[in-house]
């Protein structure tokens, strides 16, 4: 038996061993999923072991009675084009469509005179003018604060996203210095902010923030439109990219948790795991930071304690199922109440009579241990100042979600401590939506730092990139 042989007990039975395989990918999340998808399109044989019985990281689903429950509302833009590449590679774009154009209702219930409705919604015309009339007419910022707002945006779109000392400022100070009120805070910049970033803007990078802003509302009038999975986050996630994965010839493990990853002498990584042990010239970890910190051999980064420095931002969902129809909009935001953004997920969810609504959550540290009883008594009374047609609704089933660790926190700072996708390990390559991608904590960053580990990895095996990947990182 040589040294490119397993050792100990098989993983799985399989046609052939994992150490004949080129490549092996840990972690079974976008991030994951990307790299093996790109390695193995560019020939290379891959084996991808996650740890959990599914596929799709931080973005699944799971079954709670006839329910099947994504653990959290997730979206995507159209300026998200590495994401929007995985649909199209894993056959699920339709499954998940964009809006025609920008649209979203937001409902102040906080208002004297009662609720009041406006919307962010854009025009066919060049950018700014795209979203001009939208802010001329939003009826919940005075004309002053529109007028203001306007200007921001135009010192936002001026800001030069390689400069460095952007990622040591905090958001909410510069927009205090561009003249933006509370309320302009709350009722605009937040309102975006903290769904995309996960942080509000005084606990915010500028550097991220910035991006979040002038990419997705300052670049192209189309960049904001919001798509969304109209199946189950499993169905696209999972299912579908386990079709192709296996399509690709990746092979797959389920339930494998590695515990060391180590050089053997020749050139070569080795992967342990209960009972057996895999070798490979290119390995890439595709796990949280703090899973990968413990993962990574000596030397493998000069300053690997970077990695327990970033820190993380919770997410809670609340989810609520009604015996009737409360809700007449595929989604909405809201401003004076603690709700944020709420869904309407009944047909994806299978729910066959009533609505079911999830209450997507972001930033939420003081809430994420909250006793499911204190949740419920804060938020039925705030759905029914929303939703009139809540009052006289039953709540036929109310439940939480909670990512404890949903995204790594978006603090001034955090951008000098995330790595890039090479080490100093020959062979090791890193990914994940914490890694640099530039970036916050999304969908689109895992799949982008997929691609560039996978790039890197590619580079090093002297295998040519598939031509589909290039468009990848030109969209970048």
């Amino acid at each position: 038996m040589t040294d490119d042989s397993r050792t100990g007990e098989p993983l799985a039975d399989m046609p052939e061993p994992p150490s004949a395989r080129d490549a092996v990918v840990i972690g079974g999340g976008l991030a994951g999923i990307t790299a093996a998808l790109a390695l193995a399109d560019a020939g290379v044989r891959v084996t991808l072991l996650e740890g959990r019985p599914r596929l799709g990281g931080l973005a699944f689903s799971f079954q709670r009675g006839e329910l099947t429950v994504d653990n959290g509302q997730h979206v995507y833009l159209r300026c998200c084009t590495a994401y929007r590449w995985f649909l199209d590679r894993i056959e699920g774009a339709a499954l998940a469509p964009l809006q025609d154009r920008l649209d979203v209702p937001v409902l102040d219930v906080a208002r004297p005179e009662g609720r009041r409705l406006g919307r962010l919604r854009r025009d066919a015309l060049p950018v700014p003018l795209h979203l001009g009339r939208s802010l001329a007419t939003y009826p919940h910022l005075s004309l002053a604060e529109r007028a203001k707002v306007g200007r921001a945006a135009l010192a936002l779109k001026g800001l030069d996203l390689a400069d460095p000392t952007l990622d040591t400022q905090d958001f909410g100070s510069w927009l205090t210095a561009h003249g933006q009120s509370a309320r302009a805070v709350e009722a605009l910049w937040d309102l975006v902010g903290v769904a995309t970033l996960n942080a509000v803007a005084g606990d915010a990078s500028l550097g991220l923030a910035a991006m979040v802003f002038k990419t997705g509302l300052l670049s192209d009038p189309g960049a904001a439109d919001i798509g969304w999975a109209r199946v189950p986050l499993g169905e696209l996630h999972d299912r579908l990219a386990r079709k192709a994965l296996d399509s690709a010839g990746v092979r797959t493990e389920v339930r494998t948790r590695v515990t060391s990853i180590s050089t053997d002498g020749n050139g070569r990584l080795r992967v342990q795991v209960p009972g057996d042990s895999l070798r490979a010239a290119v390995v890439v970890l595709a796990v949280p930071q703090r899973e990968a910190h413990d993962l990574l051999p000596a030397g493998a980064l000069d300053t690997p304690e970077r990695l327990l420095e970033i820190g993380t931002a919770p997410i809670l969902n609340v989810h609520v199922v009604y015996d009737r129809k409360v809700l007449h909009k595929p989604f909405f935001a809201a401003l004076g109440t603690p709700v944020q953004w709420v869904f309407d997920r009944t047909d994806a969810s299978g729910l066959k009579d009533g609505q079911y609504l999830a209450l997507s959550q972001s930033a939420a540290r003081h809430e994420i241990d909250a006793p499911v009883a204190a949740l419920r008594e804060r938020y039925l009374p705030e759905l029914e100042r929303l939703l009139p047609g809540a009052r006289g609704a039953e709540v036929r089933d109310f439940f939480v979600t909670r990512e404890r660790t949903a995204t790594f926190a978006p603090t001034p700072g955090v951008g000098r401590l995330r790595p890039g996708a090479r080490t100093k390990a020959p062979g090791l390559y890193l990914a994940g939506a914490w890694t640099a991608t530039g970036w916050p904590a999304t969908m689109e960053s895992a799949v982008r730092s997929g691609v560039s580990a996978a790039g890197a990895a590619l580079s090093a095996l002297g295998r040519p990139r598939p031509s589909h990947l290039f468009d990848v990182e030109e969209a970048a």
